[in-house]
């Protein structure tokens, strides 16, 4: 059979493959060709505007990378099996987009770890600290620099000179992607770094998709974004210094694409939707110049997401790529300046159908928004996408049985979100009676939810109205507290605590899985969490903790336990997505307005206080991190939404206060990764983020210490608002930075007090007594030592116990050599 294939004169638009593929378009010119090897038959009309999709979830339906990942670390599996299944994942995600219709189909959007570090890895970005000489990059160097390693005792290593033959090595710094709950492995840089081609990923992955018949748009990191994401301990680091090194790697890259047959390239290049500097924006201009020059054969599209361009519109529209991928889901107001000043032959890619949330979109109303604009710029210069890589939400609908079915019926996971873009395709190409029913469905459901009475509470929305700046606001000030507070608990110099979780142990979960299958009585399963509390509080009062946590055996998730017991939530039972590495989450899916039926956490919390003498923390999570780390709803402001969260958590804080409580932790690890990527939008954000924190914290007596932790965040630029949340107790992730976020407090002149993390929580090494005064006495340099609490720098929900016991038997000798020193000093 002959193989159809359509251009133009002036653009092609992308990658042939696909059983309904739609590479061809209104306007093309079409010619008969020979059948190609290894290639997929044209079945779609030649009308169809191409689907594409940016990036898919590469975890699998039943989270087989996480198995496979966890059973490499363990030493039960080796290399070759955890390649070999990351291969089968990765050709079942080119299928499966093949076969829904998506025409430009992502390879190298896969990862074993995270995108950010194979691009390290790709460069050659690798600290000499990982004993790399060149060449590849060893499985175990990536790992190592993703996890660190515990040198002789690591399981399965069989490289001398490599990490686990080395006496271990700390991973690299983790933070958030952006503004999203998605952790990346921070490129580590230096004023004297050489780059190289030391992996060839794109490569490979564009050639095991060409081999299966499947021929893709290879997805890369941009090098500007980058370079702008690391960071370097050298004094006066200029990231764009490093540009000139790093293109001819990327220029490399790509003339190995062109050979391999690809003709699009994706280049990744969020940070054109941040502020940037006129520098910056020269840099974008000399970098693409020359990327388009290396392979003038191989078309770029240029994507960009998370936000609109703004300042950085005429950047963008000047540099000499072949498309431009827009997010009209964040910033829909962007497309009318584009289509106004884009060039003719400029391809635009319309991010239309949201790829952070898992709403239903409105199909009808798209279609409408978007006729126009196909109509004026011509069916082959448009391609319809996510707004952004479809990471970032669960993978398919199907899978969810139990759901409520009106919730459901106003859902689309990934799998489906290619359906309702194949649908827009259809519909915006004159194909619309083909898809009617699927267009009318999508309507019904939306006006549904729009009329259901289960979205909204009309007791929720009266206490709404109640909120008063009495609420928002504690009895006395910090300085006042803390004395009071300081004669209640009577804690040492130094003190020692721990984040909340403690390991949930295999033990653990099967007895939660085999409780939810109705094959554990609740008597059982609560006979067996309070003999794994006890025996967590012993262990912690032998070893010498000074303030007590019970370690959260009965909570599945920080998010989804409280979300269960609140109205207006709902839950998956495989809406899995990644978080890092093999960290999977299911976020709630907030549906309705929000309220507290009953208490939470308090009898668990005094059935571990009876247990000790000691201080043991109730522990909570926090209104904005419950927002920022669930699906919420889009049809009310997410502000409203967090202050009816702030409501339930501010009841619950009361009730344990009442119930005894000397001491409340509310996290808010995500407060910063909801802050907006434009300074601009920074203080409405930060507003209403700290007023909801003081509405949860606000109601309890002076003498009660309020704690709060965060997670990997930079702090300098927000610092103001941390103050204003006013928390008794800050404990951040301080460790893998060697104390330097500490210096936005030191020049701040933060009065609170604070926990900086010892302890890398997200790494499987024990770190030594030394290490850890080490990094206390860069603390102390810091801050006064009254400030400085000690504890790891996050929750111990994911490690092990013979990792966790050594390590904290340390951190506490560690605080005792602090007091000796400090009572000296």
């Amino acid at each position: 059979m002959s193989q159809e294939t359509c251009h133009d004169e002036t653009t092609s638009t992308g990658g042939v493959s696909g059983v309904r593929h739609a590479a061809a378009v209104q306007a093309a010119v079409c010619v008969r060709l020979p059948p190609a090897p290894n290639s997929i038959g044209c079945a779609m009309s030649e009308r169809s505007i191409p689907v594409s999709t940016l990036g898919v979830p590469r975890i699998g339906r039943r989270r087989e990378l996480k198995l496979a990942l966890e059973s490499h670390w363990s030493g039960k599996s080796s290399a070759e099996t955890l390649l070999q299944t990351a291969r089968e994942l990765r050709a079942e995600n080119w299928k499966e987009q093949r076969d829904r219709g998506v025409a430009i189909i992502p390879s190298n959007d896969f990862s074993l770890y995270d995108q950010v570090l194979d691009t390290s890895v790709m460069v050659g970005a690798v600290p000499a600290d990982y004993g790399w000489q060149g060449g590849p990059v060893p499985l175990e160097v990536y790992f190592a620099m993703a996890r660190g390693s515990q040198g002789s005792r690591d399981a399965g290593c069989e490289h001398p000179g490599h990490p686990g033959h080395s006496g271990g090595h700390k991973a690299q710094e983790m933070t958030k992607w952006f503004d999203t709950n998605y952790h990346y492995m921070v490129p580590a840089f230096s004023d004297d770094q050489v780059f190289a081609l030391s992996s060839t990923k794109p490569l490979d992955e564009f050639l095991e998709a060409k081999a299966l018949g499947i021929h893709t748009r290879p997805v890369l990191l941009g090098p500007i974004t980058f370079l702008k994401l690391g960071k370097s301990s050298d004094a006066g680091y200029d990231p764009l210094a490093l540009l000139p090194r790093l293109l001819p790697v990327y220029e490399e890259l790509l003339r190995k694409l062109k050979e391999a047959g690809a003709d699009w390239v994706q280049i990744d290049e969020p940070a054109l939707v941040t502020d940037l500097i006129p520098n910056e924006q020269d840099a974008y201009r000399l970098a693409y110049r020359k990327l388009a020059a290396a392979a003038p054969d191989l078309r770029i599209m240029l994507a960009t997401y998370f936000g609109g361009l703004g300042g950085n519109l005429e950047t963008a529209l000047s540099l000499p790529v072949a498309g431009l991928h827009l997010d009209l889901v964040r910033a829909p107001e962007q497309l009318d300046a584009v289509l106004a000043a884009a060039r003719p032959d400029l391809v635009l890619s319309l991010g239309v159908i949201n790829g952070r949330n898992i709403w239903r979109a409105d199909l009808a109303s798209l279609a409408d928004r978007l006729g126009p604009v196909v109509k004026a710029r011509g069916a082959a210069m448009v391609q319809l996408a996510p707004s952004c890589s479809l990471l970032h939400i669960p993978i398919d609908l199907e899978l969810e049985t139990t759901l409520d079915a009106d919730l459901r019926s106003w859902l689309a996971f990934a799998l489906q979100k290619m359906d309702e873009l194949h649908v827009l395709s259809d519909v915006l190409s004159g194909n619309g009676a083909d898809v009617a029913g699927a267009l009318k469905a999508a309507a019904d459901a939306v006006a549904a939810r729009h009329a259901s009475p289960k979205v909204s509470d009309p007791l929720v929305q009266g206490r709404m109205a109640r909120i008063n700046d009495e609420m928002k606001t504690r009895g006395a000030t910090f300085v006042e507290r803390q004395k009071l507070q300081a004669t209640r608990l009577g804690l040492p110099a130094f003190p020692t605590t721990t984040i909340g979780s403690f390991p949930q142990t295999p033990e653990v979960r099967k007895a939660r899985a085999a409780h939810a299958r109705g094959e554990l009585s609740f008597v059982d399963y609560d006979t067996f969490l309070k003999k794994e509390t006890e025996a967590t509080i012993r262990w912690q009062e032998d070893v010498g903790l000074d303030v007590l946590v019970h370690g959260e055996f009965e909570r599945n998730d920080m998010v989804q336990y409280f979300g269960e017991q609140l109205s207006g939530f709902a839950f998956t039972q495989h809406a899995w997505v990644q978080s890092y590495g093999s960290r999977y989450v299911r976020p709630p899916v907030i549906y309705g307005d929000v309220s507290r039926p009953t208490p939470m956490t308090v009898s668990w919390w005094q059935y571990a206080q009876s247990l000790t003498d000691r201080p043991v923390k109730g522990m909570l999570t926090g209104p904005v991190t419950i927002l920022n780390w669930s699906f919420v709803r889009d049809d009310i402001p997410r502000s409203e939404t967090c202050r009816q969260i702030a409501l339930a958590i501010r009841d619950e804080v009361r009730d344990l206060e009442a119930a005894g409580a000397r001491i409340i932790q509310i996290d808010e690890a995500a407060l910063r990764e909801g802050l907006p990527l434009r300074h601009a939008d920074w203080k409405h954000y930060l507003d209403w983020a700290v007023e909801s924190f003081r509405i949860s914290a606000s109601g309890v007596s002076d003498e009660t210490q309020i704690h709060t932790h965060m997670c990997y965040s930079e702090f300098n630029d927000i610092i103001d608002a941390i103050a204003a949340m006013d928390a008794d107790v800050i404990s951040i992730e301080t460790s893998r930075s060697r104390m330097e976020l500490l210096d936005a407090f030191k020049t701040f002149k933060y009065p609170n007090e604070i926990g900086p993390g010892v302890y890398d929580i997200h790494s499987p090494r024990v770190p030594e007594i030394g290490e850890m005064t080490a990094l206390l006495s860069l603390a102390r340099q810091r801050l006064a030592g009254e400030q400085i609490w000690v504890n790891p720098d996050c929750g111990l929900k994911t490690r092990k116990w013979d990792e966790v016991r050594p390590a904290l038997v340390n951190m506490v000798a560690a605080a005792r050599t602090m007091r000796t020193e400090n009572a000296s000093a």
